[in-house]
């Protein structure tokens, strides 16, 4: 999973605008996302036909606050520029809820 600095841009519509997209939004201080963190590889590999990008929220605050996401860890996912869905919330997510979560959108 690559971060979102690591891309040539950093502009979600010019990024996520050819194929599927998951956008995993977090941040270093937060214990539900270092919760989640370690299963993420294995959630990314379970779902190859989405190219999933770790969003640091307080060095993204603007994009954060342009998808009202405030809760974290949250999920967002793009299919050819378009948001699907969202997993949106200020909860610990477990890695079932994750995948069911992506499940939902096929």
């Amino acid at each position: 999973m690559k971060k979102l600095s690591e891309y040539a841009t950093t502009d979600i519509n010019t990024l996520t605008q050819n194929g599927k997209y998951m956008l995993f939004f977090k941040a270093d201080w937060c214990p539900d996302c270092k919760f989640i963190e370690p299963f993420m590889p294995e959630i990314a590999a379970d779902y190859p036909d989405y190219q999933f990008i770790e969003v640091d929220r307080d060095e993204f605050m603007d994009l954060a606050k342009d998808l009202g996401i405030m809760g974290i860890p949250s999920f967002v996912a793009f299919k050819d520029g378009q948001e699907i869905g969202r997993f949106v919330n200020k909860d610990r997510k477990t890695k079932p809820e994750v995948e069911s979560f992506i499940d939902s959108l096929n």
